[in-house]
């Protein structure tokens, strides 16, 4: 519960009270009260290497640690009160410590809130970077799972929204997976830099104590591979960088991108004009007007979602442009942008996750759909250019053998040899065999093609990569 108060607790340096106006415009802490578990972890490893380098001594060290811990207690309880008037979750927490235990004022010996701000949200962030991972991989598995049980199933594919080729469903799933595959990477990259510890830096210039740094990162988790501990190396550098921030969110804007392009292939799908797929009830709205209506609300969410992330790393890019050295009040800015796209696209890619392990296909309107001839003018051209012909000539021969079809109203399989011929004599009684849909799909077999035997070395691929049992 937030308290309203409007005195605000000032240094010696003021001889008035902060303005309640200005408070409240201030004041972080109906957001960042979010970083409280970050915030506590890193003053118990602070007052640990307070203890080691002389400054506290044991009891001293183990009753704030004590009291941290009591804190901790009260706010997953929710019984611990937050105050507005002590702007931050710093404040909040340490203000509360050094109420109960005398010994808490000496906690923020060398260190300020600008390196106090930087090595919570990096803490914070590295877990959810974690945590967006797994849930990228639950993301691929209910893809695969689909893919794997609709393998023989055949759409067309399109270009321009116009029917193009014909490729398996779950070759244009697996074009998902790829895509997640590579936002995990990005993420791990960006992991590496934010798992780098600002503490000692203090609020520009570090300290003229003798702080043990290392140790602080090490208890902390900022090692990498080797357990080396990973430190910003500038003090200035390490308590005004956000770029960890933009990084990701950059990282989610891109996943939500990918999201929503997948979103609308769901929603063409799901139209009765397409009819390719039928999302459960469970992922779908109706209308407060046609009661016929069964709305695809969840992939259309998730769309403009993709708006919202794009606006925070558009947001986070714009505050620090114009920023000099080092640190300035500007940054609170950047905690509620960051804070709403680690939380819309975590969400976005759980209910898509979810959509996906519930979508069932209609398997024979696939297949009417793939089976227009049509869709295999490019095998025809490549008929002749098994015949000798370069592929422009082909090109323009089958383009000319389409008009024919459409001028006489028939599929263009149902050209007979005499009209092809008419056309060029390269066409022969085998060019018929084109039109064999699976003869046309095996002939596929480079990687990366649709074909039924590239497309089954992909499923298993990933059927391993995420060790699935029974796909």
């Amino acid at each position: 519960m937030m308290n309203s108060k409007r005195s605000v607790s000032r240094s010696g340096r003021f001889s008035a009270a902060l303005s309640a106006e200005v408070s409240r415009y201030s004041e972080s802490v109906s957001f960042d009260w979010r970083l409280w578990q970050q915030d506590i972890l890193g003053s118990m490893a602070h007052a640990t290497m307070l203890r080691k380098i002389g400054v506290l001594n044991r009891k001293e060290q183990m009753s704030i640690i004590n009291g941290l811990d009591q804190i901790a207690v009260e706010i997953l309880a929710n019984k611990f009160e937050w105050k507005e008037e002590l702007e931050d979750v710093h404040m909040n927490i340490e203000s509360e410590l050094t109420r109960r235990v005398p010994e808490g004022a000496k906690l923020h010996t060398g260190r300020s809130r600008n390196d106090q701000i930087a090595l919570d949200i990096r803490m914070w962030l590295r877990d959810e970077i974690v945590e967006l991972v797994k849930e990228l991989r639950g993301f691929q598995e209910a893809l695969v799972r689909l893919a794997s049980s609709t393998r023989d199933v055949v759409i067309p594919g399109y270009t321009h929204m116009q029917r193009a080729q014909p490729v398996y469903f779950a070759h244009h799933l697996l074009a998902y997976v790829e895509m997640a595959e590579r936002d995990i990477s990005r993420l791990k990259d960006c992991f590496q830099r934010v798992n780098v510890c600002p503490l000692g830096n203090g609020a520009i210039a570090g300290s003229t104590l003798p702080l043990d740094r290392e140790l602080v990162a090490k208890i902390l988790g900022f090692v990498d591979s080797k357990g080396q501990p990973q430190l910003t190396q500038n003090s200035m550098d390490g308590v005004s960088d956000r770029d960890f921030a933009i990084e990701f969110s950059s990282a989610a804007a891109l996943i939500g991108v990918h999201l929503s392009r997948l979103s609308e292939d769901v929603i063409l799908w799901a139209t009765t004009e397409f009819n390719f797929i039928k999302i459960s009830d469970g992922y779908t709205t109706g209308s407060s007007l046609m009661p016929q209506k069964k709305n695809p609300d969840v992939a259309e969410l998730t769309r403009g979602k993709s708006a919202r992330l794009i606006g925070n790393l558009m947001s986070l890019l714009t505050l620090l442009k114009g920023l000099p050295m080092t640190y300035n009040r500007d940054l609170q800015e950047d905690k509620e942008g960051l804070f709403d796209s680690v939380d819309q696209v975590r969400a976005a890619v759980r209910v898509m996750t979810g959509m996906f392990q519930n979508i069932e296909v209609n398997k024979e309107r696939c297949k009417e759909a793939s089976s227009d001839p049509a869709l295999l003018a490019t095998d025809l051209a490549d008929y002749l250019v098994r015949k000798g012909l370069p592929f422009r000539v082909a090109h323009h021969l089958v383009g000319s053998a389409v008009a024919m079809a459409e001028n006489k109203g028939v599929g263009l399989n149902k050209l007979t040899v005499t009209e092809l011929q008419s056309l060029d004599k390269h066409f022969e009684a085998d060019a018929a065999d084109c039109f064999d849909l699976t003869k046309a799909l095996n002939l596929r077999k480079i990687t990366g093609a649709p074909g039924g035997g590239e497309v089954q070395k992909q499923l298993a691929r990933w059927q391993k990569q995420l060790k699935l049992k029974n796909p």
